[in-house]
């Protein structure tokens, strides 16, 4: 299976935001866009005019890297948004947001959407009570996600619930962390999902 295997803070550099990829670091000093808020490599600190092209560009790539999608899955759930109703956009963030490894990551059972993508593929959750270990397995409103039961003693797995107990938890979830499990109670609005995207500039950038 096709995966980034760089330096993921170079990813948060490269697009100028915080993109929290590596966890609980990421709230830290240790962070590297608060030490080097400039983009890497020998002229990244060299202000230049972004071209439009350029800048539904890297909305397109701010996405898929806050997600951990690779294009050619990106282009399919784009093109998934276009056929629904409702606004492009929009669509195009509720599917994202959907993906198994991004509930599991917003339950507050993994840091980071990267360790949510490996725990699923471990096979430690459940949806509905089938053990499901495909990241990109669109959960539905009404669905079930839990920690398998074999699972839940795990130190990092308790470390995780612990640490998410002062994170906010998003109105179209809900979730019983003793259990270690949680419901999607219905698809999210466009103000619900607090990710820094534009989302018209990727469905600009595909309508070329």
């Amino acid at each position: 299976m096709a995966r980034y295997a760089g330096p993921v803070c170079r990813l948060c550099r490269r697009e100028g935001v915080k993109l929290y990829l590596k966890g609980e670091r990421c709230y830290t000093g240790k962070c590297a866009i608060d030490r080097r808020a400039y983009a890497p490599g020998q002229h990244g600190a060299a202000r230049r005019k972004m071209s439009e092209y350029a800048l539904h560009l890297r909305e397109k790539q701010k996405a898929r890297r806050i997600y951990g999608v690779l294009e050619r899955q990106f282009r399919r759930y784009v093109g998934m948004a276009e056929r629904a109703h409702g606004v492009t956009g929009e669509a195009l963030l509720q599917t994202l947001e959907r993906r198994l490894d991004n509930i599991v990551y917003r339950l507050g059972f993994a840091a980071s959407r990267a360790e949510a993508r490996m725990m699923v593929t471990h096979g430690h959750f459940t949806v509905n009570g089938r053990k499901v270990n495909i990241p990109s397995y669109l959960v539905r409103p009404g669905d079930e996600v839990a920690v398998r039961e074999k699972s839940r003693s795990l130190p990092r797995f308790q470390e995780n619930v612990a640490q998410s107990a002062g994170r906010v938890l998003p109105e179209w979830l809900s979730t019983d962390r003793e259990a270690m499990r949680g419901t999607m109670l219905r698809l999210p609005t466009r103000d619900e999902i607090d990710v820094p995207i534009k989302e018209h500039l990727i469905v600009e950038h595909y309508s070329r």
